[in-house]
């Protein structure tokens, strides 16, 4: 049960937020059933806590009966500094990567042992991926998530090391493996993923950073599998990466 135990004593607001947090990646859209089962909280709590974020938009009731997040919700996200003040900077360098690529291009922090994405700009060439503009996906499967994984703390990269779960045939979830891989990264300065998140697809991504040297994010292209010579775009990601970090000190 996603939401712990159907404590009674538990607070108004901590039961909305046991509602909110019912929706996840692979739950974008929940039943009430669902909502009340995975939030931990008796059906008539759920509906009742539901209706009252429908009215103020941080739900959405579907044709089908379902619920999905609101507008209300992806808008206050975007108040947060680290949606609003990176996204603001990156974006001409990440509208003129997908512009020359064609490719898909997108930006993510590291949100425990998840990518964070923040924003994304499809190309002319734009390959059909799961990540979208507030997407957690695993660090450990996501080209930007590899290089944010590559520069965590060891408190981080162990626990991301005990949870490499497989999602695709392709994933690495072999913990020496990985662990060869992110000091390849380092040493590079750059990380590649081939079919490890979504079949049909490949990324490279490079380290975006902060004023004070530390890696704050990372920008990368995800294009379709069949693409050759991906990692010649390494440079181009690179002098955006610059570009931002640059402008972000001014």
């Amino acid at each position: 049960m996603a939401g712990g135990a159907r404590d009674p004593g538990r607070s108004v607001t901590s039961k909305a937020l046991a509602v909110l947090s019912a929706f996840d990646l692979r739950t974008p859209s929940a039943s009430l059933t669902v909502i009340s089962d995975r939030a931990g909280l008796p059906l008539s709590t759920t509906h009742r806590l539901v209706a009252e974020l429908v009215v103020w938009g941080g739900l959405v009731r579907k044709a089908d009966g379902c619920y999905e997040i609101g507008p209300r919700l992806w808008a206050l996200g975007l108040l947060a500094p680290v949606s609003r003040e990176l996204r603001e900077v990156a974006l001409p360098f990440m509208q003129d990567l997908a512009a020359t690529t064609g490719e898909n291009v997108h930006i993510a922090v590291r949100q425990g042992i998840h990518a964070l994405y923040i924003e994304r700009i499809a190309g002319t060439r734009s390959v059909t991926v799961v990540s979208r503009s507030g997407t957690e996906l695993p660090l450990h499967a996501t080209g930007v998530g590899k290089v944010l994984l590559a520069h965590a703390d060891q408190v981080i990269v162990r626990e991301a090391l005990a949870h490499l779960v497989r999602v695709t045939p392709f994933t690495v979830v072999e913990r020496g493996r990985m662990v060869r891989q992110l000091a390849e990264i380092r040493r590079r300065g750059w990380a590649e993923t081939a079919q490890e998140m979504t079949m049909g697809t490949c990324s490279v991504a490079v380290a975006v950073f902060g004023q004070t040297g530390d890696v704050v994010a990372a920008l990368g292209v995800v294009a379709t599998s069949s693409r050759r010579g991906l990692t010649k775009l390494v440079p181009a990601l690179q002098l955006a990466s610059r570009g931002i970090t640059r402008t972000s000190r001014r």
